[in-house]
């Protein structure tokens, strides 16, 4: 079965050199993205499979997809970094059966009615229910963009959002 090495949630997926960071910190052999909109559009996927580090394999799958196969034991073996787009995405995902103790966030963009509270990193308050309802369900969740960023509990995070 998959050992899950880093599940991080940045709406950029897979790019440049932040992703090559995480794949060597993480050492993952392979990136899987959960995403409905990249699953569904051919283009946009090839763009990012190719953007992944050489060496690594990239698969993409709809939320219910993602679940059904991590179930099934179709992740395969290695060590997979598991990237998703939001912390919806995430809740679903992890509701569906992919549970993992941890989770990084690492980039969601700016958009009205969000706030920074890192970095590049902004929340909303359903961004925030989602995060609430992810630790008080034994996930730990961190923020770091990249492997060189101090991470920052989520209660750190908080502070700054409700300030």
């Amino acid at each position: 079965m998959a050992d899950i090495v880093l599940c991080r949630v940045d709406s950029r997926l897979i790019h440049g050199q932040v992703m090559t960071k995480w794949v060597n910190q993480s050492q993952a052999n392979k990136i899987v993205v959960v995403s409905d909109s990249l699953a569904a559009d051919e283009f946009m996927l090839e763009i990012y499979l190719m953007a992944a580090p050489a060496g690594v394999k990239v698969e993409c799958y709809s939320k219910e997809g993602a679940a059904l196969n991590f179930k099934e034991n179709q992740f395969g073996d290695g060590r997979v970094l598991l990237l998703l787009p939001d912390l919806e995405s995430m809740k679903e995902v992890y509701d569906k059966g992919i549970k993992v103790s941890d989770i990084q966030v690492g980039g969601l963009g700016g958009a009205p009615n969000r706030k920074v509270v890192f970095q590049n990193i902004t929340l909303d308050d359903l961004d925030v229910e989602v995060l609430n309802y992810l630790q008080n369900s034994g996930v730990k969740v961190i923020f770091q963009t990249i492997p060189e960023d101090v991470p920052q509990e989520l209660n750190t995070i908080l502070k700054k959002y409700n300030n």
